[in-house]
């Protein structure tokens, strides 16, 4: 029958159409399945009363969906066809090419459930298929993965083809000043080896918790480099010429003009990998030997948006909750690129996002959809900037506004406004630590009065890598190393230290993961007084540690005593204290 008369019905409808089962029985099933106090799919209700099996309701299903359901259990593909997928995809995405087409770049996919259209999309968008899918029989694809795909082909294999490609090699080291053809660049963007080596420098980022992919046109060479946990690691470097290749092939899944090599240009580009959903945000630089292009990997899954996980500990989180449900004033959170303030504001964001709130955000850019948050995208090409997102924001009714960042003494000025008018305030800043905003936003102009009528708290944080629980081992830190953290021996008795053990390999080097070290400065009467007065940063910061503050030194020094981190990572991230 064709699957378009099926398209849409309902499950019972199109299980009788196709011959498997007769009226009375749906009609029974419907009766069993609105009996039960837990609701069961009505598939799973006629397989239970044996009027059909799993095969027949896969059937279904596929129709229903408006899909060609195939029989595979004879069916032997050919070698052109198994080559148009690479073996990672075709596991990751639980497909099989049943027929292929290079003119055209049709093919024909066999999936195990209707419901996989995700691995549809994205054949389309990372390997530039004109993909048609049906659905098989589960064991008869698992049986087809195994036999044909169970060779994964290496990034190596993959470069060593591309190397001899005398096409590739003929577009040169693609730099701005170089002439271009625009066919022989499209053609080479769409060059099915092109496209299956970009695919696997993906999957090996985003399976490794890549946060950024780095692709590098010098003189000589082309690197490519990957971000796991703020430290860069290079990957196997292809031959310099397949730079333009890969670069136009970013640019056309971006939906960038790949004809133009002169101007930054920014795109994103949205997949679904394991099931996981990630967003790619792209960013193309023109260098004198060609174009840099920098891919911040944003996966959901990895960030968690929640406050009870961001990593404070548990007298910091009871003071933060209580700076974010004050009904008015701002909150700034400081630090450096790359320290986690972007998550610690949409993890409070996420706990203020209730019905009765209106939230409002201007970033640059947007990171994450969040649903329930109005969320504004400031762009300065159009004159749209934070000041100026910032008041509109006040004629829209909001009890809550994120500023994505204070860079000037207008988008401060009109923070400090929304705030004394009932509003509260989230924004970011980057300095050193918590005491030394208070200066920065004075040096930016505003009037310290204003400062102490409005600023509620101020967080400072770093993120460290953590110690991987497998390579840890303990040892004895030596006097210098105790010297650098203002320790003395008999300060540290009784604790145990920890570093990567001489076993740990590969990426990481015997960390995984990063924790957050926070600073916590709310304010109160002496501290605003202090403000008033222009005192210095020196004194703040140490009337805020009389008054319970913790540095980022000290909140350091708790993560080495309970075995998270090492001595080195925190001497790295965190200042020594005067």
């Amino acid at each position: 029958m064709d699957p378009s008369e099926l398209k849409g019905r309902r499950l019972g409808r199109v299980l009788t159409k196709l011959g498997v089962v007769k009226r009375e029985q749906v009609h029974e099933a419907l009766g069993v399945q609105k009996s039960r106090t837990q609701k069961v799919p009505i598939g799973q209700v006629l397989i239970e009363l044996e009027y059909c099996t799993q095969k027949d309701v896969d059937r279904a299903l596929a129709g229903q969906a408006g899909m060609e359901y195939v029989d595979l259990s004879k069916f032997e593909p050919d070698e052109e066809t198994i080559a148009a997928i690479p073996a990672e995809n075709a596991q990751a995405y639980q497909v099989v090419p049943i027929e292929y087409n290079p003119q055209g770049r049709k093919l024909k996919v066999a999936l195990k459930s209707a419901d996989n259209f995700q691995a549809v999309d994205d054949l389309r968008l990372l390997m530039n298929f004109n993909v048609e899918a049906v659905v098989a029989d589960p064991d008869a694809v698992d049986r087809l993965l195994s036999e044909h795909y169970s060779k994964t082909e290496s990034m190596a294999d993959v470069m060593t083809e591309l190397a001899g490609d005398s096409k590739l090699a003929s577009l040169g080291g693609g730099s701005s000043a170089d002439s271009i053809d625009l066919d022989a660049v499209m053609e080479a963007a769409g060059d099915n080896q092109v496209v299956k080596l970009l695919n696997l420098v993906l999957l090996q980022a985003i399976r490794d918790r890549a946060s950024d992919i780095h692709f590098e046109p010098f003189e000589n060479e082309f690197k490519m480099r990957y971000r796991i946990d703020g430290v860069l690691y290079e990957m196997v470097p292809p031959p310099k010429h397949l730079g333009p290749a890969i670069t136009s092939r970013v640019k056309v899944m971006a939906s960038l003009d790949i004809a133009e090599r002169r101007l930054p240009q920014d795109g994103r580009i949205e997949l679904t990998v394991g099931g996981t959903p990630v967003d790619l945000r792209v960013a193309v630089l023109p260098t004198i030997y060609g174009e840099s292009v920098v891919m911040r990997v944003l996966d959901r899954s990895n960030v968690q948006l929640n406050l009870d996980r961001v990593g404070f500990r548990e007298d910091d989180l009871e003071t933060f909750r209580g700076l974010i449900e004050k009904p008015n004033g701002i909150v700034v959170v400081t630090g450096p690129t790359g320290s986690g303030k972007t998550t610690t504001l949409y993890a409070a964001l996420s706990e203020l996002n209730k019905i009765e709130t209106k939230v409002l955000t201007a970033e640059d850019p947007v990171e994450y959809d969040i649903d329930g948050l109005c969320q504004c995208q400031v762009n300065t090409e159009v004159g749209l900037t934070f000041a100026k997102a910032l008041r509109s924001f006040l004629r829209q009714d909001p009890d809550v506004i994120l500023v994505g960042e204070i860079r000037d003494l207008e988008t401060a000025q009109i923070a400090v406004q929304a705030s004394l008018t009932g509003h509260l305030v989230l924004s970011t800043l980057h300095t050193n630590d918590a005491p030394s905003s208070i200066i920065r936003l004075v040096d930016l102009g505003l009037e310290p009065f204003l400062l102490t009528a409005t600023i509620e708290g101020i967080v400072a944080q770093r993120l460290v890598r953590t110690l991987d629980p497998k390579y840890k081992e303990e040892y004895a830190p030596s006097d210098e190393e105790l010297m650098e953290l203002n320790l003395r021996p008999e300060d540290v008795q009784g604790r145990t230290f920890f570093r990567p053990g001489s076993k740990a390999k590969g990426v990481g080097g015997g960390y995984k993961g990063r924790m957050a070290l926070f600073e916590l400065m709310s304010m109160d009467d002496e501290m605003r007084e202090l403000i008033m007065k222009e005192a210095s940063t020196g004194v703040l910061r140490n009337m805020a540690r009389k008054r319970g503050m913790r540095t980022l030194r000290e909140c350091g020094l708790l993560a080495i005593f309970e075995g998270q981190t090492s001595i080195d990572e925190v001497m790295r991230e965190t200042l020594a204290e005067e």
